[in-house]
């Protein structure tokens, strides 16, 4: 399921470009009464009414299977309109996220546990088909937060097989045809089996590559961090350098100027002296006269 056009919700009414990228504003603006969504409400409709169907006049009536049959055939199809739809005119809903799937996989589930219960297929066929569903449901759950597992070309092809021999088994087929319908279940068995083991391989790798990607990230960050706090570190030594040499130029000009001043009261010392000897002088001169 994938999104509306803007009109649906409300918005400015812009009719969507055919096949365009789903944005974030079209998943806002989706509406829950669109086309895709009422498609995969009729399919979950569908799984009770089809069980009926089967089950009525005792389950093994042609004629009432035939009516069964017609009703799982529909929700296939419906299947397979929601999706196109979704994805061409980007009709996306948190709901239609949650019940496409649950859909899928409601009427499948309900068709084999139903043709188990009647004796038509047997049950490991349908523990391995349930138990393979449930399970790869559980592992997207579980690297949904390091990525999306993608649908496979061989998962289509088993949805396709599944659908199929299902559908046979439901008819009242005898002769050839019976036999038919068990090789053509043989072969959605195996790529059930196959498809399962290659999601579990998918969801491993992806799930390494995302705890590879965390832990690069964590150590960047502290990497960054830890550059911060040398270059914090750093100022603050320069800071403390320049102080330190402000104080001690201050104390060597002080120094500088004291000398200075004593400099200068012995010039001035001297200048006296000098003075005193002058008129020594003068006086002898005077007195030997």
């Amino acid at each position: 399921m994938t999104g509306v056009p803007a009109s649906a919700a409300g918005g400015s009414g812009a009719k969507p470009v055919r096949g365009g990228k789903l944005g974030t504003a079209a998943v806002n603006q989706a509406s829950l009464w669109n086309i895709a969504n009422i498609l995969t409400m009729v399919r979950l409709l569908l799984v009770p009414g089809f069980v009926l169907l089967l089950f009525h006049n005792g389950g093994y009536d042609p004629a009432w299977r035939s009516f069964a049959w017609a009703a799982f055939a529909i929700a296939m199809i419906t299947d397979l309109f929601d999706g196109h739809l979704a994805r061409t005119y980007n009709l996306v809903t948190d709901f239609g996220k949650i019940a496409d799937p649950i859909a899928d996989k409601a009427i499948m589930g309900a068709a084999l546990i139903s043709l188990s219960i009647l004796g038509d297929l047997p049950w490991w066929i349908t523990g391995v088909i349930i138990a393979r569903e449930l399970g790869i449901t559980l592992m997207r759950f579980w690297v949904i937060r390091h990525a999306v597992i993608p649908a496979s070309r061989g998962g289509k092809l088993k949805t396709l097989a599944q659908g199929t021999a299902v559908g046979m088994y439901v008819l009242a087929l005898t002769g050839p045809l019976a036999t038919l319908r068990f090789w053509v279940m043989m072969v959605a068995v195996v790529l059930t089996v196959v498809t399962g083991l290659d999601y579990v391989r998918q969801a491993v790798v992806l799930r390494r590559k995302g705890l590879a990607a965390e832990r690069a990230a964590e150590a960047e960050r502290a990497a960054e961090a830890t550059e911060e706090a040398l270059r914090a570190a750093a100022g603050t030594t320069i800071g403390a350098g320049a102080a330190s040499g402000a104080v001690a130029g201050s104390a060597a000009g002080a120094v500088a100027g004291a000398t200075d001043v004593r400099g200068g009261v012995t010039d001035v010392r001297g200048a006296g002296a000098d003075v005193r000897g002058t008129a020594e002088a003068r006086d002898a001169a005077e007195a030997e006269r």
